[in-house]
């Protein structure tokens, strides 16, 4: 049995799409959990010395949702406006870690709007894998307004409350092979 080691890792990784997953949630009607995943998405873990950079990238239009209505208007103006901000970015200014345990902080840029942001969870590695391989997981979650980002849309609800909540969940489990 393999486990993960305690060294801190060197070079550069790069994330093994296939057992990865960069996800949100938000609040919808007040009652219930909407998730939906972005299908096409990029991330690049460093180290220099001893000291991680993650750079990712998504596409919104790549959204995935159960219906085609909803996946253009997620991709209109109203919201990510796909057409004209194809790609949103993430760049780290700082990761600091305690055992397992990270926070990752940096600029989150989405619709043409960047604002610093903080996100905690796992990171665990390096380790051998079954194929002769090296990996790293990252496991983040970070909680931003949409609105600061210029996804204004809502619809307000009968009885009070709105359609969509402010708060998005951002939910990222990363697995990162050895590129270098």
């Amino acid at each position: 049995m393999s486990t993960a080691e305690t060294t801190t890792p060197t070079g550069t990784w790069t994330v093994d799409k296939v057992h990865s997953q960069a996800a949100f949630e938000v609040k919808h009607n007040v009652i219930a959990t909407f998730r939906a995943e972005v299908e096409d998405f990029d991330a690049t873990l460093t180290f220099e010395d001893g000291e991680p950079k993650l750079v990712g990238t998504a596409r919104p239009a790549s959204i995935k949702v159960r219906d085609e209505n909803l996946a253009a208007h997620l991709a209109s103006e109203e919201f990510f406006h796909t057409e004209r901000y194809p790609e949103i970015r993430f760049e780290s200014t700082s990761v600091r870690r305690d055992g397992d345990a990270v926070t990752v902080e940096g600029d989150l840029t989405i619709k043409g709007v960047t604002k610093r942001v903080e996100a905690k969870g796992t990171l665990v590695g390096p380790t051998d894998d079954a194929f002769g391989g090296v990996r790293i997981g990252l496991d983040l979650e970070t909680v931003v307004d949409r609105t600061e980002f210029g996804l204004n849309w809502n619809m307000p609800l009968p009885k009070g409350g709105f359609v969509l909540a402010n708060d998005v969940k951002l939910v990222l489990h990363l697995e990162f092979v050895s590129a270098s």
